[in-house]
Formats: structure tokens, sequence, C-alpha cells
């Protein structure tokens, strides 16, 4: 019986969350900030609010009656974003510390200050 390696890579934490704040770090959107809406960690996709609009066009159906084009967002890959540090006004490294009581925290790693 012969095991078959297969050529994936290891997928890491999931590190960004829900109802976090974001800045894009690259592609057409870089610079833009925006809240998490769906952290989808399988396909290591991240769907940021008011980022990576893409225009569908829609038939008529009974949720929408008219149809036509629409603005919605599209995922971007999670290593395209930071988390968005608010007193530096860009996105910044962070690491997770476990405080005396035993929850996680996200510490900055510049300013040492927890973030969201």
């Amino acid at each position: 019986m012969s095991t078959k390696k297969t050529n994936q890579r290891r997928k890491s934490v999931a590190r960004i969350k829900r109802g976090d704040t974001v800045i894009v770090i690259s592609g057409k959107e870089k610079g833009s900030t925006g809240k998490v809406l769906l952290v989808d960690w399988k396909n290591e996709r991240v769907l940021v609010e008011g980022v990576n609009m893409v225009t569908k066009h829609m038939k008529p159906n009974p949720q929408n009656q008219e149809g036509g084009r629409i603005q919605k967002e599209a995922p971007l890959h999670y290593s395209n974003i930071q988390l968005y540090n608010a007193s530096l006004e860009r996105g910044v490294r962070f690491r997770t510390v476990k405080t005396e009581s035993g929850e996680k925290q996200r510490i900055c790693v510049k300013t040492s200050e927890v973030l969201g």
C-alpha cells in the first residue's frame, strides 16, 4: 500500500475575525479600510464591507423584482489585509497573548496595545 503525498501547504490558524476593522495592503483596493463581514477560512477568503465591489447582473426574481446590475462585495485573500490600528492609522502586525484569566488578546507588535 503506497501513501500519496499531496502538494498542499498547511493552512495557518484564522487570526482575523468577523467584525474586525482591516486595511487592504495590496491590489487595486490598496489603502481602503472596512469591517470584516464574513470569514471563509476553508477557501482563505475574507469579505470586507465596501471593499472590492463588483457588478453582478441579476435576472428579475421574487426577491429582486426589477433585476439589473447590483454592486456587491467580492472576497479578498486573507494575505492581502492587515488588522487596522486606529491610533497609528495604519495596518499592523499583532501577536496573540493569553492573560492571567486565560482569555486570548491580540496585541499590536509596535505599540503593545490591545486590538479589537
